[in-house]
């Protein structure tokens, strides 16, 4: 039954007793439901008594999953539930993915928890040799010998840094993989190493070891944690209990170091050396095409989020070289997409645009271009493009300079370019300044001779809704709230969506919109109570405690929030016509539904909602609910 509710750690714990804890997989939730992986599927009894708990609306199963509707507080409820399970906050239903798929996954998951360690490590190194430059005795005091291996430790123990995130990917004992994999950096095997490099034949049992050293290596320590993750599971099915807990540790550590050594080591690094040799012959042979295409191309990369999966290659590059031309290339990418940000702070008309974009220009200085790209230069479009042709030239000319990194960066962009310092190479640092310069100065004159793909009426004036509703005048009589059209689009009778939770008014009243374009703007004056994670999903609160949900699409929380980008956060105050939420909506469509749901959730503290149309095409900011009064009819009017 619906309710209020407030004690969301009882709710979570009837629904967790009701299930059954061992019977529950994994847990997530959109912005009104509770979506739970179950084990078997719950008798229709217990089913019964979960819709019947205070504050749950209905139970659904679709696609896969146990669906609790339990309204805007499900992010609430689900917290506590993750509490009661451990689960991990992240956990999402398992999904069928491609073989190419996996790999990026895996790659994301295993080095975004620490790239910015590595970054914060490539700074120090980068301090270091600008110090050396400046004060040429400098790198003989102790305080340089102490900040240089302080640098180097993250790469010097990055097996074990692997070891933890590679561990939670894989699910498996972070402590015995941290134990095999600090045993691949031991000093002993890397003298061992040294004396097989020397000629010497060490075997292990019957076999000989390969001279492979696993300081700074990434494809090893990952392999081997993948080979773990099925040999520690089968040692639990087999093991007997009593000997298990030290058992499997045991014979963990006894054969995957040894395996690792004589076969994953030699076989995984070969192929890591083996991608970064094709990709240095194609550098030394056509250093302008190689230039051109990862400057050119390399953000695309990023928007695809496969760009995790040439960090083996760089570091193979350093580890066996001590140099890299990919990473050199790769600022200049950055560097473009932080320039074409501020290229839109010089040409928008829009002030809310223009402070977005000066944002995320700063952002991009030290590396990150996801605000700058998500929220700037691929909506625009332009942009973008124009950032892409700047990497390119920028890179190009790097190319000329023989220009090359000979400290691994993180975070490639503007503050690490003094990586491109070597004494060996004079011009490749004078080539990195120009080649970033080169960059900066074209991907801006490009922005301002294309434009930023706004449209013409767009201005100071339009800030709050770009190319978008204008901010109409009151409308509707005393004692009512009008809550104007958050989309362009048709108006659809909330009959008629294919959702039985929004069609038969289960999470309130009102209608549902198809959008025509993909943009959310505010329907009145008011406050954003929350926003989904997966950002598809938005809570207003209005005018006299009115609440309002805007659900962009159906089943979109799938999603995961790609495709949308929040233009507000919670807490934040909004006018009406401000903008809310960017979607692609051609993206959406493919899979799902677009069609928004356009609910005031508290109906039943007012006397009425009705349509303003019951269909046809509506523009964004015309008129679409008009709310009624409980009792005498003072409701504040809202534009």
């Amino acid at each position: 039954m619906s309710a209020n509710i407030r004690d969301y750690a009882k709710l979570a714990a009837e629904i967790r007793d009701q299930v059954g804890e061992q019977n529950i997989v994994s847990a997530a939730h959109c912005a009104t439901r509770l979506r739970l992986v179950l084990k078997e599927s719950p008798p229709a009894e217990v089913t019964k008594r979960i819709s019947e708990l205070p504050a749950v609306i209905q139970v659904l199963e679709r696609g896969g999953q146990y669906q609790i509707v339990i309204g805007v507080h499900a992010k609430d409820v689900y917290e506590e539930l993750v509490k009661l399970l451990r689960l991990d906050e992240s956990a999402q239903p398992a999904q069928k993915q491609g073989i190419l798929a996996r790999v990026i996954a895996t790659m994301s998951a295993v080095f975004a928890p620490f790239v910015y360690i590595l970054a914060a490590a490539g700074l120090v190194q980068g301090a270091l040799i600008l110090l050396a430059q400046w004060i040429p005795a400098f790198p003989d005091t102790g305080t340089y010998a102490v900040l240089s291996f302080i640098s180097w430790t993250p790469f010097t123990f990055l097996p074990a840094m692997i070891a933890v995130t590679a561990s939670k990917h894989f699910k498996c004992n972070t402590f015995i993989a941290m134990w095999c994999c600090l045993a691949l950096v031991n000093a002993d095997w890397g003298a061992l190493a040294a004396r097989i490099a020397g000629g010497e034949t060490i075997r292990f049992l019957v076999f000989p070891m390969a001279q492979t050293t696993y300081t700074s290596t990434v494809l090893p320590p990952l392999f081997l944690v993948l080979v773990l993750s099925y040999l520690e599971r089968f040692l639990d099915r087999r093991l007997p209990d009593v000997v298990k807990a030290i058992g499997t540790p045991f014979l963990c550590a006894v054969i995957m170091v040894p395996l690792t050594i004589l076969v994953i080591g030699p076989l995984s690094d070969a192929a890591a050396n083996g991608i970064a040799v094709a990709y240095n012959q194609l550098a030394r042979t056509v250093p302008m095409v190689a230039g051109a295409l990862v400057g050119g191309i390399w953000e695309i990369f990023v928007i695809f989020g496969v760009h995790w999966g040439v960090t083996p290659m760089n570091i193979a590059n350093f580890n066996a070289n001590g140099r890299d031309t990919f990473q050199a290339f790769q600022t200049c990418a950055v560097v473009a997409q932080a320039a074409a940000c501020f290229g839109v702070v010089l040409k928008t008309r829009r002030r809310e645009m223009r402070r977005v974009a000066f944002s995320a220009g700063l952002t991009g200085i030290f590396g990150i271009t996801e605000p700058a790209i998500y929220g700037v230069t691929l909506p625009l479009k332009k942009p973008f493009i124009c950032g892409c042709v700047g990497g390119a030239v920028g890179a190009i000319v790097l190319s000329l300079f023989d220009t090359m990194y000979y400290v691994y960066a993180g975070l490639p962009g503007l503050l690490t370019t003094v990586n491109a310092i070597s004494a060996q190479n004079p011009m490749s640092f004078p080539g990195m300044l120009l080649g970033t310069l080169a960059t900066i100065v074209v991907t801006i004159a490009l922005v301002q001779v294309v434009g930023c793909g706004e449209s013409p009426g767009s201005g100071d004036a339009a800030d709050a809704a770009p190319s978008g509703p204008a901010r109409a005048p009151a409308s509707g009589e005393a004692g009512e709230v009008t809550v104007r059209s958050p989309l362009s689009g048709t108006v659809v009778p909330l009959s008629q969506v294919k959702d039985p939770t929004f069609a038969q008014g289960i999470l309130g009243e009102g209608a549902a919109v198809q959008p025509r374009e993909g943009k959310l703007y505010a329907p009145f004056d008011g406050t954003v109570l929350s926003i989904a994670d997966s950002r598809h999903a938005i809570h207003l609160l209005g005018p006299n405690q009115m609440e309002l949900l805007l659900h962009i699409g159906l089943d979109t929380v799938e999603l995961g929030g790609a495709g949308y980008t929040a233009r507000v956060k919670e807490g934040d105050r909004i006018r009406t016509g401000d903008l809310l939420v960017e979607f692609d909506l051609e993206e959406i469509r493919r899979k799902y539904d677009p069609i928004t749901p356009v609910l005031v959730t508290n109906a039943e503290e007012f006397a009425a909602v009705e349509l303003w149309r019951s269909g046809g095409p509506v523009e964004a900011g015309e008129p679409l609910l008009r709310v009624r009064n409980e009792q005498d009819g003072n409701l504040e009017e809202t534009t």
